[in-house]
């Protein structure tokens, strides 16, 4: 998978602080295929038949979800400096997927304030028509009345392919963990100050997304609602038991309708 954003710790004496982004895809070749789900469980086929592999350039690996029947939705740095991306529609087994399609930065829309904006790494991709089977579906959208809610203390499910520890080989099977959102505040205390735009997630026990999980979905266990796409996480490890970031859906409901025409009222 393509290594997502890390986000560097300021040891200050009375804060954290966030003292820049950034996004491993430049880092030398041989990390940029480091990604993983730590310490999460093997997904049974068909759990999560949003999810989606993306493969960049034949160069680097993200995730994504389905919203449509022509469209994903990832994260903006995923398509970043890619000319062409080849979608896996319906895999378990990371490249046995059902059927694949190819599409060319053309069909690429990234957030308009990314990357100058934190909490904007959200990107859109339009995709030929697909059908939709029980391997192969969309996750639904927060609907506008939850513009709001922020999701804390609630329970998400992140499926992803990659490593299953630090420096792992890539497994070839989609792993999931189950995650909790914790606030805004609380994250900050390793961040220093988020914006809205952001959501986080606590990583007992080394339980977390990392690097190559990029761009793919945080769904709630309760209404299988797309909150979060994956974004970022703590220079210190995915196994450090710093908070995991995603990129709030919420944030951005104006954003995917005005883009893509999919929302919910």
């Amino acid at each position: 998978m393509k290594v997502f954003v890390v986000l560097a710790l300021a040891l200050a004496a009375v804060s954290a602080e966030v003292l820049e982004q950034e996004y491993p895809k430049d880092f030398p070749k041989s990390t940029k295929i480091q990604g993983r789900i730590t310490n999460g469980y093997p997904a049974y086929e068909g759990k999560a038949p949003y999810t989606v592999g993306l493969s960049f350039n034949n160069a680097w690996w993200c995730g994504g979800s389905i919203i449509a029947h022509d469209w994903v939705l990832t994260a903006a740095h995923c398509t970043n400096g890619a000319g062409s991306v080849t979608i896996f529609y319906g895999a378990t087994w990371r490249t046995n997927a059902q059927f694949t399609h190819s599409v060319g930065s053309g069909n690429f829309i990234q957030n308009h304030n990314w990357p100058n904006v934190n909490g904007n790494d959200i990107a859109l991709i339009r995709t030929p028509h697909v059908d939709f089977w029980s391997m192969v579906n969309k996750v639904e959208l927060p609907s506008y009345n939850d513009r709001y809610n922020m999701y804390d203390n609630w329970w998400a499910v992140a499926c992803g392919w990659g490593g299953t520890y630090d420096g792992s080989p890539l497994p070839d099977w989609l792993q999931c963990v189950d995650l909790q959102i914790i606030s805004n505040s609380r994250c900050s205390q390793t961040y220093g100050s988020l914006p809205d735009g952001i959501l986080c997630v606590a990583t007992p026990d080394g339980k977390s997304t990392c690097s190559g999980d990029s761009g793919g979905p945080l769904v709630l266990h309760d209404g299988a609602k797309l909150v979060g796409v994956t974004s970022f996480g703590s220079s210190a490890g995915c196994q450090s038991g710093a908070p995991a970031g995603f990129t709030r859906v919420t944030a951005h409901l104006d954003w995917i309708r005005d883009n893509s025409g999919v929302a919910y009222y």
